[in-house]
């Protein structure tokens, strides 16, 4: 799950809970809205965790690679 999505819903959940005043057969609409924006915010710490670990800096203790320089002979025919 995505940043945007767990915000979208925590935002769904935050309208379920807090503006709507609605009855629904059999649904309660504030136990929904928990549930959503509870998932959004569970969402919302794990995408941010994963994101944490990928952002880390590897350091290495190796010497640099050599470079060297390679030219062109032109003087040379190509192989057949």
């Amino acid at each position: 799950m995505g940043i945007g999505t767990s915000i979208f819903l925590i935002a769904v959940g935050a309208i379920l809970t807090f503006a709507l005043n609605a009855n629904v057969g059999g649904v309660d609409l504030d136990v929904v809205g928990w549930i959503l924006m509870a998932a959004g915010v569970l969402g919302l710490v794990m995408t941010t965790l994963v994101w944490g670990r990928r952002r880390q800096v590897v350091t290495t203790t190796e010497q640099p690679v050599e470079y060297r320089r390679v030219e062109e002979r032109r003087d040379v025919a190509p192989p057949m």
